[in-house]
């Protein structure tokens, strides 16, 4: 497994505006990818958001695995996590965080009501690392284009409030990672689900690791993608076939590993592989 590492300077400068923010709202948003929850999962976000709210929207959940999705559901609510799982291209899917916002504040809500405040809007915070679809999720949750978005890490620099409707605001935030990852695989399955800058990774390396996962937890799904007998066989191998049996050559005859590389990666990305979730609850 390759080393993997990834801090640009701005996600510092994100972290401290966070921290700024914290006190103006009253909820806390907070998308995960459904694929690899705990990876996705910002621990900074946990001790800047203590004392508030919490949501958890479990993001990309058609891409993985349905099984799995119930799995994580019932992890993230026996913690008293607020929790829903969404594909937040589909405003089907994202018209159902309304109902869950009252809920999450409803003890704030009362505590206005108390007081006499009516009609003051929920303020949330909507968070998330790098590509896990927040920009995407605001759009469809607004029904327009508020929001910058970008499927490269990193679009959303600045910070930017947005009013729903009369109970709700918005304030999105740039996607953060932390400084540094404990667990080298945690980082890899980052990379895997491309919230890492892929320019500064060994494509091939990333393919052979994602080989090595699916290999232990989904065995057929790259025999049922590209027909070739993938079981028992090094990951190496594995890309090797690939690289063959999709026509990915060089001048020469020589097969193009890289492009076999990115053709998986983008299959994987892309649910072409089927739906796969690499994390479990019970890890």
């Amino acid at each position: 497994m390759m080393n993997y590492q990834w801090y640009p300077g701005h996600m510092t400068k994100a972290r401290r505006m966070m921290q700024e923010d914290i006190k103006l709202i009253d909820l806390m948003i907070e998308l995960l990818d459904a694929r690899v929850p705990m990876a996705t999962r910002n621990p900074d976000i946990d001790a800047l958001s203590r004392g508030k709210s919490r949501i958890v929207l479990l993001n990309k959940a058609d891409l993985a695995d349905p099984e799995c999705n119930k799995r994580w559901i019932g992890y993230f609510e026996e913690q008293g996590t607020h929790v829903l799982e969404i594909n937040s291209k589909e405003r089907s899917d994202v018209k159902g965080i309304l109902p869950l916002v009252q809920r999450a504040c409803a003890e704030k809500i009362a505590r206005d009501r108390k007081r006499g405040i009516v009609n003051r809007p929920v303020r949330a915070m909507v968070a998330g690392i790098p590509n896990v679809g927040k920009s995407t999720f605001i759009n469809s949750f607004a029904g327009k284009a508020c929001t910058k978005t970008g499927n490269r890490p990193g679009v959303t620099k600045g910070k930017q409030w947005i009013r729903m409707n009369k109970n709700l605001e918005l304030l999105d935030t740039p996607g953060i990672l932390w400084p540094k990852f404990e667990d080298q695989e945690v980082g890899m399955h980052l990379a895997f689900i491309g919230s890492m800058n892929d320019e500064i990774i060994v494509r091939e390396e990333l393919a052979c690791d994602l080989l090595d996962c699916l290999g232990r937890l989904y065995p057929d799904a790259v025999t049922k993608r590209y027909g070739i007998p993938a079981k028992d066989q090094k990951a190496a191998q594995v890309l090797t076939e690939i690289a063959r049996c999709r026509g990915c050559i060089l001048k020469g005859e020589q097969l193009d590993l890289k492009k076999a590389s990115d053709l998986l990666l983008d299959d994987f990305r892309s649910g072409r592989l089927g739906r796969i979730t690499l994390e479990r609850p019970e890890q």
